[in-house]
């Protein structure tokens, strides 16, 4: 839930990216729910359909949850708890285990119906929880790159990504390396 949580806010909360400004969907039907669509088959889960609601609702949940990964970032963990807390109140998350065709069952989070919104908004309020209530707190991060504000979550071995992405690090690098080399002359 992770992942989703990355993806519903760098897709669909504005900023900047890459150093140039990232506009979020408008809320007219066909771009939200295209977004949405896009960042559920991202992360493995392609809609049959999307419902504007469950677009327009996701959308607003994605910037609360950037607010969780910016107070993470800056170690503001009580921040990030109180955002978290709210989000599980209002999504009305609640653990269930479930089994697929030939799969274990595991532990997932549900909205109270079966809405989309419902249970991707609940199951990232969970999985945020998860995050900040042990060791992965540290985890959640901000693109340290100038003009770039999307998200990401570290899974590397020591802990020290910066970047949300190779591009921003490679331009973060080439910077440092052109500054260098004028300082030199």
């Amino acid at each position: 839930m992770l992942a989703a949580s990355v993806e519903y806010v760098n897709r669909l909360t504005p900023g900047y990216t890459g150093g140039v400004p990232y506009d979020a969907p408008a809320d007219e039907p066909d771009a939200i729910t295209a977004a949405v669509a896009e960042a559920l088959t991202t992360i493995g889960h392609p809609p049959k359909a999307v419902p504007v609601d469950d677009a327009r609702r996701l959308k607003h949940l994605a910037g609360r949850m950037r607010i969780v990964f910016e107070a993470a970032n800056a170690g503001d963990l009580d921040a990030a708890a109180a955002e978290i807390n709210a989000l599980l109140l209002d999504t009305n998350a609640r653990p269930q285990l479930d089994r697929g065709k030939d799969r274990p069952w595991s532990l997932h989070f549900h909205g109270p119906d079966e809405q989309l919104a419902n249970g991707w908004a609940a199951g990232c309020a969970a999985g945020l929880a998860l995050a900040v209530g042990s060791d992965l707190a540290g985890r959640l991060g901000v693109c340290a790159a100038p003009h770039c504000d999307r998200v990401f979550v570290d899974v590397s071995k020591n802990g020290q990504r910066r970047f949300h992405s190779p591009q921003c690090q490679s331009r973060v690098k080439a910077a440092t390396h052109r500054a260098r080399q004028s300082n030199a002359t």
